[in-house]
């Protein structure tokens, strides 16, 4: 089993940066294959906005981040660096797992099947 434990979250000014982190601890939480960033706002879908895989370099972004958010890992913990955060932007913040490359490949057909979750971290961009 594996936990995740995000922080990071806060409120900020349009235009502003903040960097998430997410720890992984548990059984086995050094060989996840991939690990992603989510958001979710009330009333909507959780969206995939971030995903890279512990080896390789098929990293996906959510088009409307890109360059401007920074998926990257280090030991058992992934970032995401957001910078030029935009009030649309506001969310709560999840990072996800995988094991399997059908669970990490999930986002990219539109149905993320991911097995561990965070907790959540809330992020707020006021215009």
């Amino acid at each position: 089993q594996v936990q995740l434990v995000e922080s990071g979250g806060g409120s900020v000014q349009a235009g502003g940066s903040l960097n998430l982190s997410c720890v992984a601890s548990g059984y086995n939480s050094q060989y996840t294959m991939c690990k992603a960033w989510f958001r979710q706002t009330p009333g909507n879908e959780r969206e995939a906005i971030a995903r890279l895989f512990a080896i390789g370099t098929k990293t996906y972004y959510l088009d409307s981040v890109k360059g401007r958010f920074t998926i990257f890992q280090y030991e058992n913990a992934v970032y995401l660096q957001m910078n030029n955060l935009q009030p649309e932007d506001t969310a709560m913040y999840y990072c996800a797992a995988g094991n399997y490359l059908d669970q990490c490949q999930s986002i990219e057909n539109g149905r993320p099947n991911f097995p561990y979750w965070g907790q959540g971290t809330q992020v707020t961009v006021s215009s």
